[in-house]
């Protein structure tokens, strides 16, 4: 079992060559487009989730930052539905991969940064300085402010990769855990399994948040660039 552990991390070869890119593309097939006056009940309520998260997560914005929304809205879906996707059994996770999580908080936290510098130069200079310093602590808060700011991506890539690759390890030992134990106790084995239904219902939940929570920080670094 310890030598199977971190397998599922693995990236995923098909006669040598990586699939991953085929595996990223995959959750676009879950959200069909459709040109029907009356949609079904799937497209209807994913139309209604879509609107429900933008509506939430676009309140704060000015006009400038409203632009945005089909980049917000195409992040948090990308990432809830690779989560979820995760979760079926011999499947792979994209996002439990760091270089993938950079990949995507990099670009939009440098993005939103530019945007900030170019549209509020004043301000966003300002945050380097907090009003009111003394004069001695300026220099050490000008550095403490510069290394704040670029930890940002960084924290939004090891946030998302910690949470998702923590409950993938849980579930896989606690799942060993259960078959080894049917062996020697089927009342410990059928606690055992009951932590595993709860565990497994909790990550369901945790793959959705850790979505909304990636999109949100980088919707507050818009806000307060924008």
């Amino acid at each position: 079992m310890n030598e199977n552990l971190f397998t599922s991390f693995i990236t995923p070869t098909m006669m040598g060559i990586p699939i991953v890119i085929l595996i990223i593309m995959f959750p676009t097939i879950l959200f069909p487009a459709t040109n029907r006056l009356t949609n079904n009940r799937l497209v209807a309520i994913q139309q209604w989730l879509v609107h429900l998260v933008s509506k939430q997560m676009l309140s704060i914005h000015n006009r400038k930052g409203q632009t945005w929304a089909l980049m917000l809205t195409s992040l948090i879906l990308f990432i809830g539905s690779t989560n979820l996707l995760g979760l079926l059994p011999h499947s792979f996770t994209p996002t439990t991969q760091l270089s993938m999580n950079l990949g995507m908080a990099l670009p939009l936290w440098a993005g939103t940064v530019i945007l900030g510098f170019r549209h509020k130069t004043k301000a966003s200079l300002a945050h380097f300085l907090p009003q009111g310093t003394p004069l001695a602590l300026i220099p050490m808060l000008v550095i403490i402010e510069t290394i704040s700011l670029f930890i940002q991506p960084m924290a939004l890539a090891v946030r998302l990769t910690a949470n998702i690759t923590a409950g993938h390890l849980l579930i896989h030992l606690i799942g060993g855990a259960t078959l080894a134990l049917m062996n020697i106790s089927m009342t410990t084995a059928f606690i055992t399994f009951i932590i595993l239904i709860l565990l497994t219902i909790l990550e369901f939940a945790v793959a959705l948040i850790q979505a909304y929570v990636f999109t949100l920080l980088v919707s507050l670094y818009l806000h307060d660039n924008a």
